[in-house]
Formats: structure tokens, C-alpha cells, sequence
């Protein structure tokens, strides 16, 4: 299992490394990051994805990020209903004679050409991760040349209550 950490910082220099420091010395292995700018310029929001260790670890992780300098807000959103999503750009060999099983595998996935040469097309696909890899291995056979990964980004979901309608003893 993957957790998924949203840190929410001060867009300082140096606030990256600090944080990436701080996985590496509690020898978490980052598999996934991405970071951005938020609605306001002067706050970023790094996404993190790692494997799942110890939970004792992960819980001193998270206390440790909490305190350091530039922190906003850290939350392990892994047990919450989220949206992920990665981007990626896969160049696959795509010569004439098989440009239209290629173009089969584009179209259901929603994925779009964004350059074409002789024998080569570029291609961007969008989703969940799952869905990214997918993609690429139904690809792999016609010969990839390249692949740039954006790494993952995530939301926690809007929660919407259902409306319960609640009875009181006089409507009985």
C-alpha cells in the first residue's frame, strides 16, 4: 500500500529540500512528487506519494514535517475518499503500417497526439495512475522511445451528505 502526504508550505526556497531531507533521514523512499503553486503565490502544495511503513514511523513523519520551518499544514489524506490524477507524454515508434491499431489503443483512453513525425508519435495521456500504466503497457509492443512522468496530484473529495430525513416521535 501507497500513503499519499499533502504538505502545504511557505513558496520559500530551500522548503523542498528540507522536506525531501527529512523522508530520505527517515529513509522513506519518495516514489512520487509533485509540487505547485496554489491559488495564492506565495504558498505552494507538495503531493508525496511513498510506501506504506510502519504506521509508528509514518505518524513521527508527519509530527517531525508539522514543525519545521515553512510548514503550513501536513495531512496524510490515504484513508480519505481523493482524486489523483499524473500526466504523462509517451513517444512511441508509430510508423504507417501501424498507425491505426495505435490510434485504437489512443482513442479509448482519451489520450491525445500532440506531435507527429514519419514514424513517431507523441502522446498525452491524463488520469489516474493506474490508467496512466495501463496505457503505456498496451503500448510497449510497438516501441516506446520515451516516457516523462509527471508524478501524482491529489484532492480529497468534496463529501456530500445524502439528506436523511429525520422523524421526530410527534410525525409517528
Amino acid at each position: 500500500m501507497k500513503r499519499v502526504v499533502t504538505v502545504t508550505v511557505n513558496n520559500n526556497s530551500g522548503v523542498l529540500n528540507r522536506i525531501t531531507g527529512l523522508f530520505a533521514k527517515r529513509q522513506f523512499n519518495i516514489e512520487s512528487i509533485t509540487v505547485g503553486p496554489t491559488g495564492n503565490p506565495a504558498i505552494s502544495k507538495m503531493t508525496f506519494i511513498v510506501p506504506m511503513e510502519d504506521p509508528a514511523k509514518m505518524e513521527q513523519l508527519l509530527k517531525q514535517l508539522q514543525k519545521q520551518i515553512d510548514v503550513i499544514k501536513v495531512t496524510d489524506i490515504t484513508d480519505k475518499s481523493i482524486v489523483t490524477r499524473e500526466l504523462a507524454l509517451v513517444k512511441v515508434a508509430c510508423p504507417p503500417s501501424v498507425r491505426s491499431e495505435v490510434y485504437s489503443i489512443i482513442e479509448p483512453f482519451r489520450a491525445t497526439v500532440i506531435d507527429m513525425g514519419k514514424n513517431m508519435v507523441t502522446v498525452q495521456i491524463t488520469g489516474e495512475p493506474t490508467k496512466v500504466e495501463a496505457f503505456i503497457d498496451l503500448l510497449k509492443p510497438y516501441g516506446i522511445k520515451d516516457i516523462s512522468r509527471t508524478g501524482v496530484t491529489a484532492f480529497v473529495r468534496e463529501q456530500q451528505k445524502p439528506e436523511t430525513p429525520q422523524l421526530s416521535i410527534l410525525q409517528l
